[in-house]
């Protein structure tokens, strides 16, 4: 069966099933009727496992995630594979998150969930956490590991650098990708080694170390709310903007979420309007 699908340029889709990944094209019927064909026209079998997420970044690029963690980056237009990840769970890759003992890795908390994009980064719900993988590093920047206490079903991209995520353990939470302070590279010693020459070469590569950490900025994803209501695993919601969020839960309920701080400035400007025509406010200097 399929389980997902995503929309590509020339009018092809991207159809995910099991492992492949097939590119069907619609075109036209030879008969000269309304009707449409849809043509299977390549196979991509890159994947290792079973695909369960597929988005469109943009009209040259798309991504899917698998159930043992790949996350591979397409060409829409060729369909070629242009980079990939695997280790979203290996310590060793992300040394800036602290590593977890564990004696084995359930496949349950390496699978891709759920991927959204800005175009600039692929947001990916992996296990229990977020990895926010940048297209132009072709690396991940920045992950929160344990983003929730059960596995993420569902991410979608804010503006303002602003992500929200909800999960099987009923909670709804909302990030934010800031950039973390550096502190400058430490100054390498000299004395007994620069005798042998060592000194110079050290510093060398201190300072090209450093200009390379100064150049390459690091990100983390900060917990900023979290919505309380539901009771049972939230499968998914939906974001209209300034209008507000609707998630909805296994435990049978729809629940429409407000931002409160814009809601209390509009209160509060509905209320000074309402005075001002009222004669009640009077401006004083």
């Amino acid at each position: 069966g399929i389980s997902a699908l995503v929309e590509l340029p020339k009018n092809c889709v991207a159809a995910a099933v099991g492992k492949e990944l097939i590119i069907f094209r619609l075109i036209t019927s030879d008969d000269g009727s309304e009707g449409w064909n849809v043509l299977e026209v390549k196979r991509l079998v890159d994947h290792q496992d079973n695909i369960l997420s597929l988005v469109s970044v943009n009209d040259l690029t798309f991504v899917t995630g698998s159930h043992v963690g790949e996350l591979i980056v397409w060409d829409a237009l060729d369909w070629t594979k242009q980079a990939s990840e695997c280790n979203f769970w290996d310590s060793s890759v992300h040394p800036d998150v602290q590593p977890e003992i564990k004696l084995s890795q359930s496949p349950n908390e390496t699978s891709v969930q759920h991927l959204t994009s800005d175009e600039e980064c692929v947001f990916a719900a992996v296990g229990k956490g977020i990895y926010v993988y940048n297209l132009q590093m072709k690396r991940v920047i920045a992950c929160q590991r344990t983003a929730h206490e059960s596995s993420v079903l569902h991410i979608e991209k804010l503006p303002n650098r602003q992500l929200i995520s909800c999960s099987e353990d009923g909670s709804v939470r909302i990030w934010e990708l800031r950039e973390k302070q550096q502190l400058p590279a430490e100054p390498v010693p000299t004395g007994f080694f620069n005798m042998w020459g060592f000194g110079r070469a050290n510093k060398q590569a201190n300072q090209a170390a450093k200009k390379m950490q100064e150049n390459t900025p690091v990100y983390f994803l900060e917990l900023v709310g979290d919505l309380i209501g539901h009771s049972s695993a939230v499968q998914m919601f939906l974001y209209f903007g300034e209008l507000g969020l609707a998630t909805c839960s296994a435990d049978h309920l729809v629940i429409l979420w407000k931002d409160g701080e814009r809601e209390s400035r509009l209160r509060s400007l509905t209320l000074f309007q309402k005075l001002a025509q009222n004669g009640d406010l009077q401006v004083k200097f």
